[in-house]
């Protein structure tokens, strides 16, 4: 079988390149070994799928490039796909922060991208694997579980390492470094972190207490969002935010309540309530069992009026800048992102194609561009899509 363009991988970035290049009249197929188009779409966003952020720009992503996402993120912005959106009548809500959500599913997003394929001539084969790839003189022979392809351009989009019990390999890593590009480390990202030992056993049955507003703090990054504590250790979005930073070994901080002067309000309480008990006082800014916990582990509770103003005060101070002691992440299976990948070194900004082999383009999550929680991740799988298919 002979075709102009072969992409491998169904997901965002490989639909929304498959479109931009069937509408250029070039004849693409694209392959993808699950048995169904769009699965990480379809269970994104709690299946709403958070498909863009209005705010989108390079500084919302991590890449040993910082400057490499910024040609194609200016030339497909968050507007473009909206408009694509409302073409197709899909109801949609800004939830918070720019993030935007379908109003109704998930499927939505990935109906309208198999129509628009469909619409642009757009070949698609789901439970179809690939087993070999080569090059030749005029492109690419590809072996497939549905035989053999011949392909001017060759287009991976095969995503990355999160999620493997949605069928994620690390297939194009592998192929990038048949060719000779180099691949950076990659790891789990947007992702739960673990704690151990002593460091779990002080909040392990605090599983399910959440924090509305908490700030994670690793050196000079910070997010505010909320924070939610598990059975293994720490989840919510300002963990997940902040878990693309952290390595292990590093000074992880938390904001208990951000949004107030601690310090400044239990002087106040203890003004209004002296007899009160500290451990039920910080239970009217912090949830209950979390403070409870608090006063058990670290601040002996007793009536409001024997503490100093400087003890109040310190306290205030250390549920500003309360320490966590992570041990690791919670893995592949659940991060939402791989950090890491193809190094950009070896692509152009503006093509997606590699350098050293013409007619070979990578894009997407297995890119080393890697964006923030809250949309930032589709909008690099539209925009780098767009960007190769504009040539491919």
């Amino acid at each position: 079988m002979k075709t102009d363009v072969l992409i491998v991988g169904a997901g965002a970035a490989g639909l929304m390149c498959a479109i931009t290049a069937g509408q250029r009249g070039r004849h693409v197929l694209v392959v993808d070994h699950a048995n169904r188009v769009g699965k990480k779409i379809l269970m994104s966003g709690g299946g709403r799928c958070n498909f863009t952020n209005t705010g989108a720009s390079p500084a919302n992503y991590l890449s040993a490039n910082p400057h490499f996402a910024k040609s194609a993120l200016a030339r497909y912005t968050p507007a473009d796909f909206i408009e694509l959106v409302e073409k197709h009548g899909i109801a949609y809500h800004e939830k918070e922060l720019g993030q935007l959500f379908c109003d109704d599913s998930s499927k939505q997003i990935v109906r309208l991208l198999l129509d628009e394929c469909a619409d642009a001539g757009v070949r698609i084969e789901a439970n179809c694997g690939v087993e070999r790839v080569r090059k030749t003189d005029t492109g690419f022979a590809v072996l497939t579980a549905h035989g053999e392809v011949h392909a001017e351009s060759l287009v991976v989009a095969t995503g990355g390492l999160s999620i493997p019990s949605m069928g994620a390999t690390g297939f194009g890593y592998e192929l990038a470094r048949q060719f000779g590009h180099a691949v950076l480390p990659v790891r789990a990202a947007l992702v739960p972190l673990t704690l151990s030992g002593k460091h779990q056993e002080h909040y392990a049955d605090l599983a399910g207490v959440a924090l509305p507003a908490a700030e994670a703090r690793v050196g000079k990054r910070a997010f505010r969002a909320g924070l939610l504590f598990t059975h293994r250790g720490l989840s919510g979005p300002s963990i997940l935010q902040i878990s693309s930073y952290w390595q292990p070994g590093d000074d992880l901080r938390l904001d208990l309540a951000p949004d107030v002067d601690l310090g400044d309000w239990l002087l106040a309480q203890r003004a209004a309530h002296p007899a009160a008990e500290l451990r039920n006082v910080l239970a009217d800014a912090l949830p209950k069992r979390l403070a409870h916990r608090l006063c058990e582990q670290w601040f002996p509770s007793r009536p409001m009026r024997q503490y100093r103003d400087a003890e109040l005060r310190e306290i205030g101070r250390q549920l500003h800048d309360w320490p966590v002691v992570a041990s690791g992440t919670e893995g592949y299976r659940t991060a939402e992102v791989t950090l890491g990948g193809v190094d950009t070194d070896g692509l152009s900004s503006s093509t997606m194609q590699s350098k050293r082999v013409s007619g070979l383009y990578f894009i997407g999550e297995v890119v080393d561009v890697t964006g923030w929680l809250g949309g930032y991740n589709f909008q690099w799988a539209w925009a780098s899509g767009h960007a190769a298919g504009e040539v491919a």
